[in-house]
């Protein structure tokens, strides 16, 4: 098992601007000086409005795309490409549809050089955690989406990330089987608690789960506000937290700043479009 410092974990966003240019040749700004900071083993959602940059930022972190401008480290080095400490869960499945919940689960431990028996070992002890044994040698179409769901997070635990980024990988469950992924997660994360970044549109979901929560405006992305998530762990059910006061109280004030830029990304995207300088991303 890999030892990580605590340093490992810290993952910095500095001043960071990310620019595309479109099929027309004009300059679009998805996020525009961006700033946070997660601290090793804390657990951070990120929400803000649809194409306010929240999946650009996943994708920086992870080292598939490069900020324009500004910085984006994990554990004080520069991002320069894909991190073997960082395991990274996407909004659709990302298994291989030809090959077994096994086969996909081990896949990460064979590419990281595992010797097969081990991983093969450890893929199947990886979806006992999940709930999942006795499916080992299904593929991905015979399984519900919540059980897809279970595979695509023990295929991101098993390689013992240091970091964690999750781009709405709940948004697609319905809201029981979504309940259930997120005590799961919570239970799984406790564990070894990785640096998370969890993007959501679901407020809800967002204080259940974090440490803080990030408020990203509408586009171009910048950082509006933090929250921190003062709610005592471990949290319990998830669908009962809800009910808390002190929950109500975080979703009030969340709610407060975060309304505002969903309003303004709706009549950017039904009036005239983006902000001259803003783009979805």
């Amino acid at each position: 098992m890999r030892t990580n410092t605590p340093s490992d974990h810290r993952i910095e966003i500095a001043g960071v601007t990310k620019r595309f240019t479109t099929p027309e040749g004009t300059v679009f700004t998805a996020l525009q000086d961006v700033t946070m900071t997660i601290e090793p083993g804390q657990f951070c959602a990120v929400v803000g409005p649809s194409g306010c940059g929240k999946s650009t930022t996943l994708t920086m972190v992870a080292g598939l795309d490069t900020a324009s401008e500004g910085s984006v480290t994990v554990g004080g080095s520069p991002v320069s490409g894909i991190s073997r400490g960082t395991s990274f869960m996407f909004q659709h499945d990302a298994l291989l549809p030809w090959k077994t919940v096994l086969g996909n689960v081990a896949m990460g431990p064979l590419f990281h050089g595992t010797a097969k028996k081990t991983a093969l070992a450890d893929a199947r002890e990886w979806l006992r955690v999940v709930g999942l044994a006795g499916f080992e040698n299904h593929h991905p179409h015979q399984l519900s989406g919540g059980m897809r769901k279970r595979v695509a997070l023990a295929t991101a635990l098993i390689n013992e990330p240091r970091i964690l980024l999750m781009d709405e990988p709940f948004g697609a469950l319905d809201v029981q089987t979504k309940a259930i992924m997120s005590n799961e997660l919570l239970t799984l994360w406790d564990q070894s608690r990785p640096s998370v970044i969890f993007v959501t549109h679901d407020l809800e979901e967002a204080i259940a789960l974090a440490d803080k929560v990030v408020v990203m405006s509408a586009g171009p992305g910048t950082v509006k506000e933090v929250f921190d998530i003062d709610l005592p762990r471990p949290r319990g059910s998830v669908q009962e937290i809800r009910f808390g006061e002190r929950f109500g109280e975080l979703h009030e004030q969340i709610w407060e700043t975060l309304r505002d830029e969903v309003t303004r990304a709706y009549a950017q995207t039904a009036g005239a479009g983006p902000d001259p300088e803003g783009a979805a991303a």
